[in-house]
């Protein structure tokens, strides 16, 4: 069982914080479909200082299925330790801190894997933030700032030293951002380097995929992300082959329609259905991604404006799907 700290998560498979995708609804659907943990969409250290309503609803953790990490990014030490001090009370199981988001706004600040640049500054950050709260903390990075960087190897020393818990991997450099084909080998490279928990990430597309890292790399975990996007299913087949060696099926059309309209619901509740019918086109057109006739079905979704419209929209696309594939079943 693999431990971050005092907590015990029940299988290697984690899914990964993106910004403006997991949000509470999208945790809630990830934990439904059985990973051992989710991390909030990064936070700011300032929001949660100024006590900003939004950033408080980021960081809302609320009857949610632990353990639940909230990711928070900076520059300044001590405002990154205040603010990891306050989602220390406002219910985070562990503490993540972003030093790998490539996003221009973020790298431009100093924060994200500018930090990658600055390893006296980066470790002044773990040493408050560690020492400021008594929960795991973690962190997540990049191999490097460019192809062939080994800063990855660096950070990964200072995070040892100064008490961190666990490393999450994105085995790609910033300059690449999500192009090209992530290097598991940076991956294996840290975890024969560090004594830490190691979380692979990067270029996890099946639950094979999260075999073939595990064999290659023999990280300590995989960490999911953009594959999950409309797809939670892939988080019960990755626990499914990873821990029982038992290959689960693809969903079905009407389970994907189910865990679509689940996920709306939820994202309803949580944020009012204007709010959520606005965030959830981009979750519908994920849900419908390669389906028959998703290209005309999308226009429909992103011009919804309620949960009914998404709703029917959805359902088209999914009628589309069994007309298409009738003669082939003879139906």
């Amino acid at each position: 069982m693999l431990k971050i700290g005092e907590i015990s998560l029940n299988n290697r498979i984690i899914a990964a914080p993106m910004a403006g995708v997991t949000d509470k609804a999208n945790r809630i659907m990830a934990r439904s479909f059985g990973c051992a943990m989710t991390c909030s969409e990064m936070i700011s250290d300032m929001g949660l200082i100024y006590g900003q309503k939004k950033t408080q609803a980021i960081a809302d953790t609320e009857g949610e299925e632990r353990p639940v990490s909230l990711q928070i990014f900076g520059s300044h030490p001590e405002r990154m330790a205040q603010a990891a001090q306050i989602v220390e009370k406002l219910g985070a199981d562990i503490i993540d801190i972003n030093m790998g988001c490539p996003t221009p706004k973020i790298i431009k600040n100093g924060e994200g894997c500018a930090l990658m640049l600055d390893l006296p500054r980066s470790r002044d950050i773990l040493r408050s933030v560690v020492q400021g709260v008594k929960i795991p903390v973690t962190i997540k990075m990049r191999g490097g700032w460019e192809d062939g960087s080994k800063t990855f190897l660096e950070l990964a020393g200072i995070a040892e030293q100064e008490g961190v818990k666990a490393i999450a991997l994105h085995a790609r450099s910033r300059m690449q951002f999500y192009s090209g084909q992530a290097d598991w080998g940076l991956i294996k490279e840290l975890k024969q380097a560090s004594s830490l928990p190691i979380i692979g990430n990067g270029d996890i597309w099946s639950a094979e995929d999260a075999v073939k890292m595990l064999e290659i790399t023999s990280c300590d975990a995989i960490m999911i992300g953009r594959a999950a996007m409309g797809n939670p299913f892939i988080f019960r087949e990755a626990v499914e082959l990873v821990e029982k060696g038992i290959k689960m099926p693809s969903p079905t059309v009407e389970e994907r329609i189910q865990a679509a309209i689940r996920h709306l619901e939820l994202a309803c509740h949580f944020k009012g259905e204007q709010v959520a019918v606005r965030e959830m086109r981009k979750h519908f057109s994920w849900y419908i991604k390669g389906w028959p006739g998703a290209a005309k079905i999308r226009v429909l979704i992103n011009s919804a404006q309620t949960q009914t419209e998404l709703i029917q929209a959805i359902r088209g696309c999914a009628e589309n799907w069994v007309s298409d594939l009738a003669p082939a079943l003879d139906l």
